[in-house]
């Protein structure tokens, strides 16, 4: 379960990929926050949590977008743009991770650090690839996205090939409790 993105986030998170000194950057069609990773699920699971996702409730709110930072410190793994984790996001995500816990989802316990992951790095990068990708979070850190609008969850499925993920959206989830059909 995700945020998916507007075209004006990802066409500023795809002009920032573009100064990407080393790694491999994420498909546009793979751009999204997180909220709850599933995993492998089996065909009535998915539609008990279909069931529970349809009765989502709350307001829209807007999502800001800021800053730059990457996972595995020293030895960096994937790099990602933050989000604010204000009342809205954070609860919008505990509500989604207990509608899966209804549907007998079982989810890791895991510290919410809202983000975009726009990049990967290979497992053994050399020193000057590590400096270049500190150049990078110096020149970036103030990074900005306009302020967007939140008024929906996608559940997605992801399908791993050679290149990488493949995303497809199962559903779409309103927050006023509404379903959202396919467009």
């Amino acid at each position: 379960m995700a945020l998916a993105l507007p075209d004006p986030a990802l066409d500023a998170l795809e002009a920032l990929q573009d100064e990407l000194p080393v790694g491999r950057a994420m498909a546009r069609g793979t751009l999204h926050l997180t909220l709850a990773f599933l995993g492998d699920q089996h065909t009535a699971a998915l539609e008990s949590i279909d069931d529970e996702l349809r009765q989502l409730k709350g307001a829209a709110f807007d999502l800001n977008l800021n800053g730059v930072g990457v996972f595995g410190g020293r030895q960096p793994r994937a790099l990602w743009v933050g989000a604010d984790a204000g009342p809205e996001l954070t609860g919008l995500r505990e509500q989604t991770r207990r509608a899966a816990r209804r549907a007998g989802i079982e989810l890791a316990r895991e510290r919410f650090r809202p983000h975009v992951t726009i990049a990967r790095f290979g497992q053994r990068l050399h020193g000057d690839e590590v400096a270049r990708i500190g150049a990078f979070l110096e020149r970036n850190g103030g990074f900005r996205v306009n302020p967007f609008e939140v008024d929906r969850v996608t559940l997605y499925q992801s399908t791993l090939h050679r290149d990488g993920a493949v995303h497809e959206v199962l559903a779409e989830y309103g927050l006023q409790g509404f379903y959202l059909p396919d467009e």
